[in-house]
């Protein structure tokens, strides 16, 4: 029998903590998620202004100094050449064109006195509704990059979206629909395809909800016709038991639980969603008023009816897309924007009034802007010069769920090329959402390989408190 002396002990002991300290990371890590992945609503950090946000996010980048930031330094400064700082700041490999005014003349409006350019006639009868946020700025120049860096916080792919981790934070009201739906345009999905709504590593039952606006919301929603429905339901609910019996031989395992909750959902969706989404409900008047009569504004009138019809019902996350890069306006400026104003501008004014009038506005945010702006100086020297990329300081705006209606916060320079006045990081843009739906953006977490992932990430972010009421 083999004697153990004083120092082979202590190395066994030291061996035993060494295993035991690795045994309790490795549980915290497998076991730390071990709960219910659903979407059963949950309690806020504090008490919340809105209960549901409708994002319009408008693909491309919209150009502030055409829409939102009148510069008329920029008339004076008309055909000079562009500063050495602006010059770098083409993300083409153009060479630079020249300082370039607004083909669209600025008005005030409504009783704020909110400048707004003729692009937008009918938002600026809303004026007094929306914050203009005109100091915003990102990290990078690219749409791909830019837009991850919008939805996610990050300029990388592989991120959770924002209505994921607004999903994942709250849950839904209406059990037979799903929290975050996403309404894009049947044109074409935007850059980025579905990881513009993707859940990544939070469980796959936060992810954005593809809705159809034409044909059935969801495809392979209904069962097949030939198939009688009490046979339906026993293929259920031997599908129920089989997921509890494999469920219960895999603990620990919350992506299993999503699965589950997924299946679930989806048969539960399948009267709910075609309800939802049926605008044919709708009086005359309100599908006139979102211009689903006109050919230019049928479609993206119709998703924003689809997005009050949603909210109304107690979906937490409404985002709806345009078609690809509509705003990206790399030539005729002009007549880029009239294209691009004139689908949408009749609709989202329909959408702040018609949610104004059923008394929904005040627990509804609604936020509209792109990815980036775009830069003061014309793209070329063509008479029909477009504008490139401006990710330095760009124009968003909220309206409803708390926000300061007539407020304008922030500026660019004289021309409009970056931000330099109580700027806003899109950091600080995602904390300000969060922050009206009642979510504090540093206690929203989810912990994964040990860290507490936050959509702010470990980066500094601020509640822009100015623009709110």
């Amino acid at each position: 029998m083999a004697t153990t002396n004083r120092r082979d002990f202590f190395a066994s002991i030291a061996n035993g903590l060494h295993g035991a300290a690795l045994a309790g990371l490795l549980g915290r890590d497998l076991y730390a998620n071990n709960n219910v992945f659903d979407l059963a609503p949950k309690p806020s950090h504090f008490q919340p202004k809105a209960k549901a946000v409708i994002q319009l996010f408008m693909n491309g980048g919209p150009s502030q100094v055409d829409l939102f930031d009148p510069k008329p330094a920029l008339t004076k400064l008309a055909g000079t050449p562009p500063s050495k700082e602006l010059s770098f700041a083409i993300s083409n490999g153009d060479a630079p064109g020249v300082l370039m005014p607004s083909p669209f003349p600025f008005q005030k409006h409504g009783k704020s006195g909110m400048e707004i350019s003729s692009a937008m006639p009918h938002l600026a009868t809303c004026v007094d509704d929306i914050a203009v946020i005109r100091s915003m700025y990102g990290e990078h120049a690219n749409h791909e990059p830019a837009l991850f860096l919008m939805h996610t916080g990050r300029t990388i792919a592989s991120r959770p979206a924002i209505g994921a981790w607004v999903s994942y934070g709250l849950g839904t009201e209406n059990r037979n629909l799903p929290a975050y739906v996403v309404l894009d345009d049947p044109k074409g999905l935007p850059i980025n395809g579905i990881s513009n709504w993707q859940s990544a590593w939070l469980p796959p039952i936060y992810q954005g909800t593809r809705f159809r606006t034409e044909g059935p919301p969801v495809l392979n929603l209904e069962p097949r016709p030939e198939i009688p429905a009490p046979l339906v339901e026993a293929e259920r609910n031997l599908l129920r038991k089989l997921d509890a019996a494999h469920l219960a031989e895999r603990p620990h395992q919350p992506e299993l639980d999503a699965r589950i909750s997924s299946y679930e959902l989806a048969a539960r969706m399948q009267l709910a969603a075609s309800d939802a989404l049926d605008v044919s409900k709708e009086s005359a008047s309100t599908q006139e008023a979102y211009g689903l009569n006109e050919p230019a504004t049928a479609s993206y009138g119709k998703r924003c009816l689809m997005a009050r019809r949603l909210v109304e019902r107690g979906v937490r996350f409404v985002q709806l897309y345009i078609e690809s890069q509509i705003f990206d306006s790399h030539g005729d400026i002009k007549g880029s924007l009239d294209y691009a104003c004139g689908k949408t501008d009749k609709p989202v004014a329909a959408l702040l009034k018609d949610l104004k009038q059923r008394g929904l506005l005040d627990t509804t945010l609604v936020v509209w802007g792109g990815e980036f702006g775009r830069l003061p100086m014309s793209q070329g020297m063509s008479s029909k010069a477009g504008r490139d990329h401006g990710p330095n300081g760009f124009s968003v705006w909220m309206a409803g769920g708390g926000v300061k209606g007539g407020t304008v916060y922030g500026a660019t320079d004289d021309i409009g090329f970056k931000s330099v006045e109580n700027r806003v990081s899109v950091h600080d843009f995602h904390a300000t959402i969060l922050h009206q739906l009642g979510l504090n953006h540093r206690d929203l977490v989810f912990e994964r390989h040990g860290l507490k992932e936050r959509l702010t990430d470990q980066f500094p972010a601020r509640v822009v408190k100015e623009i709110l009421s």
